[in-house]
């Protein structure tokens, strides 16, 4: 059984040299993530001339991701690079310090003790410490430890219940935008978007950098979730965040959380991937818990695209099994995945000529039960629209731009091929697909396949013929 389910894998030391990154490709990697919290331009720029190349070797179509840093809400340095707080000490939080101390500690997020109040809840370390807020003064947020334990160097801090004012997008993402442009990335993930001004600055920046990338909302704070609907009117798709919106909402209200970012996200047509610990033993496991199998199974049967690997490959012992891992649950949770195409169409509304034709080629691809649906298309929307209900019939997306290709990657269900369309005719392009669909073995001669192109050849947004055809009616017609 093909994987429907994409895997996109953080870069990093572990994964880096060119041997590791050609077995990650064989594994099943859709997307790597280039993090720009770490690393020079000049690491990001050879890594993604390593992944090219890699994925050029294999034959394989892998999507580049830059992920923002986003505010760097942390704690500074100490003087022995940690310390360890007990349950009730005293402790402060100064913008003004330059190395802490047992005592105290500074920000980098100097505009914290306007932000906060007293009986505020401060979370530190993605909540493994709490503290409680006795007095602001002026540089000096004054707390009591309620839950103690190591604290060292950049950890980072949340206010539980959200409400910080930090801007999305700092000076060194705006620099970040430039090298995603010159790098030529796929997609951009805005960290700690708070509303949908966020993501039009985002994009707004990337489009003066000369990039046209997907634009990926990272959904981690209160506030986001609170203007879920205007973030994704905003954006190209979301990433469940779990990390930090686990530490602003609380790690019970999650689960609930993704499955609805996922469901909100596909009815919008907009992309979903999810992330955060999803294999988080396997950085020093060979195998990974019971627990990380189902989590990355219930996202799968919640309809996201992708499943991410952060630590896993960017820092952990194993970058190419936990791959091989994700990448084999995936398909079994896919297996036992219900089809629920009747039931989901009851309440949609077409309202464009090419969207109409997508939904037509997925309703008629189930019920004839046909070998694939192959999408003669330009931008990719077609395949995307078709890949926002799930039919059970593999869906293959064949275009002449490189760059859908790769955007493409990180679509549920869609295999991108890359097609020359040599021909200006629908016939002779239509039995042109057929060739490479059998080129590649995805069908045989007499298989039943649908197929959908757009009229002039070439236009985008233009799709507005489906044809159901047996494979080889058309090859007859190719000069």
């Amino acid at each position: 059984m093909t994987r429907h389910t994409k895997i996109v894998a953080t870069l990093g030391p572990a994964s880096s040299s060119p041997k590791v990154l050609e077995r990650m490709v064989e594994a099943g990697i859709d997307v790597v993530r280039m993090n720009f919290s770490h690393g020079t331009a000049a690491d990001h720029k050879a890594r993604a001339e390593g992944i090219r190349a890699a994925a050029a070797k294999h034959g394989r179509i892998v999507g580049i991701l830059g992920d923002l840093q986003g505010p760097k809400i942390r704690v500074g340095k100490f003087e022995n690079n940690k310390i360890t707080l007990a349950q009730g000490d005293g402790f402060i939080l100064d913008a003004a310090c330059k190395l802490g101390t047992q005592e105290r500690v500074g920000l980098d997020y100097k505009d914290l003790p306007k932000d906060v109040r007293p009986n505020d809840i401060l979370l530190l370390d993605d909540g493994r410490l709490k503290l409680t807020v006795e007095a602001v003064r002026g540089t000096e947020i004054h707390t009591r430890v309620l839950v103690g334990g190591e604290l060292s160097n950049n950890k980072g801090i949340n206010r539980q219940g959200g409400g910080l004012t930090a801007p999305a997008l700092t000076a060194k993402d705006m620099e970040d935008i430039r090298t995603a442009a010159e790098i030529g990335v796929d997609f951009v993930a805005v960290s700690f978007p708070k509303s949908a001004a966020d993501m039009y600055m985002a994009r707004q920046l990337l489009r003066a950098a000369g990039s046209d990338a997907v634009l990926i909302a990272k959904i981690e704070r209160v506030e986001a979730v609170e203007n879920m609907a205007e973030i994704l009117d905003a954006s190209d798709g979301v990433m469940v965040a779990r990390g930090d919106l686990a530490v602003e909402v609380g790690d019970a209200a999650v689960p609930a959380l993704q499955k609805k970012m996922i469901r909100m996200a596909r009815d919008k047509n907009k992309l979903t991937i999810t992330a955060t610990q999803m294999m988080e033993s396997m950085i020093h496991s060979p195998v990974p818990t019971r627990a990380e199998v189902s989590d990355v199974a219930n996202a799968v049967l919640d309809g996201t695209d992708a499943v991410m690997l952060s630590a896993e490959t960017a820092a952990g012992k194993y970058p190419v099994e936990v791959v091989e891992s994700m990448a084999r649950i995936c398909v079994e949770a896919e297996r036992s995945a219900e089809v629920t195409l009747d039931r989901e169409f009851l309440d949609r509304i077409f309202t464009r000529i090419d969207q109409s034709i997508a939904m037509a080629a997925i309703w008629t691809a189930h019920h004839l039960k046909v070998k694939a649906i192959a999408a003669l298309t330009q931008s990719g929307s077609t395949a995307l629209w078709m890949s926002r209900l799930n039919c059970g019939v593999p869906i293959y997306a064949l275009t002449p731009d490189v760059v859908s290709l790769s955007r493409m990657a990180l679509f549920r269900e869609v295999r991108p091929l890359l097609m020359a369309q040599q021909h200006t005719e629908r016939e002779q392009l239509l039995a042109e697909a057929e060739s490479l669909l059998i080129e590649r073995g995805v069908v045989e001669i007499g298989d039943l396949i649908v197929l959908t192109i757009g009229e002039p050849i070439g236009s985008i947004g233009g799709t507005n013929t489906l044809k159901i055809v047996r494979v080889g009616d058309h090859l007859n017609t190719q000069p």
